[in-house]
């Protein structure tokens, strides 16, 4: 018995080295090599949850291999000691079946607290349907029922080491998603292809998009800024070039952001029908056609139409380019089934598309002097 109080009265002492710990987790120290707080409170909880299971398994690592090591050397055989006789004590194994599940029970009310509190995702006071594709990110306001794509907006000549990288290299957007402050946003993630995930570490929100199921999740930021972030989930060529950026307004803010979204869309509606009204040039068309496919399509076909090693098809030359212009049309707004050549109706305006496929079948020595317009793309839908 004396052998099992000298490892408890160790095991007492050891335990200042958890509250040492407990200390030094929100130390300077802790704040530079630890993983980030985040800036919400489902964040926070879930970093200090982190951070008492980190300290737990360190506190008994100690204790555990500290006894090992002291009995190695303490009842070592050149030392002639005699090993304590304590075979079939009813107090050890009371000891060591009691503390562990003391320990365990310890752990599990608060991780299961807060795991039923990610889960709830009721009384929501936005709702945002996330929708992944590669390799962008759609994001419709459920409520007030208006949605819009967002883009990878690093120039390409960082990507292709031609410029200097900036602070957001590969982490920066055409249109962020926008949220409020202090409400509770829902989110439903989905997929059109292939499986993403949607990634933002300081909402401590990651949740796979899944072709075919909605995944819910939600968050409640407490203050204003910029918050970035990226899809976890091998999706294909384009995953490095698919962040998420968020930006949160006060509610004030928020709420004149939505009005100056729907005044845009009424806008763009009546400047796409003036657009189907006008009757396009060619030289009006093809400088249009060429920033949209360097834009949107170049990434896979490359910027002299080439494609790459029979995965991306060559549009030089191609029948799809140069063939039927009905069998062009198709493709371009329909995409193609079981490939990565997506539908771009629902990306692009009447006149985008016009001008693209005019780009395609007139560039890269195509030449087929072909000119479409935005009421026949219109028609087409």
């Amino acid at each position: 018995m004396t052998a099992i109080s000298s490892y408890l009265s160790a095991g007492l002492k050891n335990a200042g080295v958890f509250s040492a710990l407990w200390l030094c987790a929100h130390s300077a120290f802790a704040l530079e090599w630890d993983m980030r707080e985040g800036v919400t409170d489902m964040s926070q909880r879930i970093q200090t949850l982190h951070q008492l299971s980190l300290g737990i398994c360190i506190v008994l690592s100690i204790i555990v291999f500290g006894t090992i090591f002291y009995t190695l050397f303490a009842h070592h055989r050149s030392r002639r000691s005699k090993a304590a006789d304590f075979h079939e004590n009813t107090l050890v194994e009371l000891i060591w079946t009691v503390i562990p599940i003391l320990i365990l029970v310890g752990m599990a009310i608060p991780a299961t607290s807060t795991l039923i509190d990610i889960e709830d995702n009721s009384d929501a006071d936005l709702t945002v349907l996330i929708t992944a594709s590669q390799w962008k990110w759609h994001y419709h306001y459920v409520e007030a029922d208006f949605g819009f794509y967002s883009n990878l907006s690093t120039p390409q000549a960082q990507i292709d080491n031609l410029e200097p990288k900036d602070e957001n290299y590969l982490l920066e957007v055409d249109k962020p998603l926008v949220l409020p402050t202090h409400k509770k946003v829902r989110f439903l993630t989905t997929s059109k292809d292939v499986i993403h995930s949607w990634w933002v570490p300081d909402f401590a929100v990651k949740q796979d998009a899944i072709p075919g199921y909605i995944n819910e999740a939600w968050t409640r930021v407490g203050q204003s800024g910029v918050y970035r972030g990226q899809c976890t989930e091998l999706c294909g060529k384009g995953h490095a070039f698919m962040p998420v950026v968020v930006e949160v307004k006060p509610e004030a803010e928020f709420d004149s952001w939505i009005e100056q979204q729907r005044l845009a869309i009424a806008l763009a509606s009546e400047t796409a029908v003036a657009d189907r009204n006008k009757t396009w040039s060619m030289a009006e068309l093809l400088p249009r056609g060429e920033e949209v496919f360097l834009e949107h399509c170049a990434t896979c076909h490359q910027p002299g139409g080439l494609g790459q090693a029979g995965r991306y098809p060559a549009l030089a030359g191609s029948p799809i380019t140069t063939g039927a212009i009905e069998k062009h049309i198709d493709r371009v707004m329909n995409g193609k089934a079981d490939t990565e050549m997506q539908a771009w109706a629902p990306q692009l305006s009447d006149l985008d598309l016009a001008a693209v496929m005019t780009y395609e079948r007139n560039a890269w020595g195509n030449n087929t002097a072909d000119l479409i317009q935005p009421l026949t793309v219109y028609l087409t839908r």
